[in-house]
């Protein structure tokens, strides 16, 4: 079959629209979707700084949504029509993914960022009939048609809005994740988020889903103004005495802390912020050796990181359905959608703030 789909060519090159061949149907362990809507991610954008680690010419996106077409049989467990949520792949056989910690697969990054899985490798083809690079992250869902594995491919409620779903897949999975598993935040606890992007406000919108105390920091007042609204308090990044600031706001010291930066200022910031035996979530990639000040591991305080939210995003993903369907977690404030044809506008309009999470429409 013939479909429509962003290829990225190179990476210094734009995404261009193009027609694109898929040789075969879906495998007996796979599902064909028709994609209703998929998010951009800074996960998609990063490849451009790959340094050739992830491989071109590649149909990227990996928070896809659509509609169930085909089914490779019953073993998928999914039929025809079903809606469904796409997440990250994994191979389900290692001891993380049979222990229900799939996000930490012996073969994440193979499978998602560098290649995917080796069997139907070169069922997709350009027009000229050069063959793409291997889905990305199971999915390649910049796209009006994408076969993923069924593990990784979540049913949800035919009633929620399908085109907006996409994110839930990844971006806003990796926020809420963080602080509904890994922190297991309660009421009453505090929480302070560095960066209030589109994982940042989602860890923001489950903290107050939990009943927690937040404090967003940020240097962009919309985003600011944003993470306010969304009733955490706002506090400048160029604050001085930012640990002091934050530890006065959260009763002497927070409890949690989640950073989406990868700034080593604000997360040594962050540690000094935490009270003793608190804890503090990395969610970016590291670029550089990281340097932390004397002291700040001091009294039973942590850091880790943390991927994907910890979370199985079958169990995960309807949780977060349910709590948007009460109101407590508004994902769609965030979103602006576009067509898949503007995908450069879209980039462009994320790589200047202009926008929380981009969604294409094919």
């Amino acid at each position: 079959m013939k479909f429509r789909a962003a290829l990225l060519r190179s990476y210094e090159a734009r995404f261009a629209v193009e027609e694109v061949m898929l040789d075969e149907g879906p495998g007996a362990d796979e599902v064909l979707v028709r994609i209703a809507g998929c998010g951009m991610c800074r996960t998609d954008l990063a490849v451009r700084h790959s340094a050739g680690r992830s491989p071109l010419p590649a149909v990227l996106g990996h928070e896809g949504a659509g509609v169930v077409v085909e089914t490779g049989g019953a073993v998928t467990g999914l039929r025809t029509g079903d809606h469904v949520v796409l997440s990250f792949d994994s191979c389900g056989h290692c001891l993380n993914c049979l222990g229900a910690a799939p996000a930490h697969c012996d073969s994440f990054a193979t499978l998602n960022l560098f290649g995917g899985r080796e069997e139907h490798a070169g069922r997709f083809t350009d027009a000229t009939g050069t063959v793409l690079a291997p889905r990305w992250f199971g999915q390649s869902s910049f796209a009006e048609y994408a076969v993923v594995p069924a593990r990784n491919a979540v049913r949800v409620d035919p009633a929620l809005p399908l085109e907006l779903l996409g994110p839930l897949g990844c971006g806003f999975l990796t926020g809420a994740g963080a602080v509904l598993n890994s922190f297991a935040v309660g009421p009453g606890d505090t929480l302070v988020v560095l960066g209030a992007g589109a994982v940042g406000l989602a860890a923001v919108m489950a903290a107050g889903a939990a009943g927690a105390t937040t404090v967003a920091v940020d240097r962009h007042p919309e985003r600011l103004a944003l993470a306010e609204r969304l009733h955490a308090t706002p506090l400048r990044a160029a604050s001085t005495a930012l640990p002091d600031r934050i530890r006065r706001l959260t009763g002497g010291g927070a409890a949690y802390a989640l950073d989406t930066t990868g700034s080593a200022e604000l997360i040594n910031d962050a540690l000094r912020s935490l009270r003793p035996t608190g804890h503090l979530g990395l969610v970016a990639r590291l670029h550089d050796t990281l340097p932390l000040a004397p002291g700040t591991l001091d009294r039973g305080r942590r850091i880790s990181h943390i991927c994907e939210g910890d979370a199985v995003p079958a169990l995960l993903i309807p949780r977060l359905t349910a709590l948007w369907q009460a109101g407590r977690f508004p994902f769609d404030q965030l979103i602006r959608t576009y067509p898949l044809a503007d995908i450069n506008r879209a980039e462009q309009d994320c790589d200047a703030g202009h926008v929380v999470k981009p969604v294409l429409i094919p």
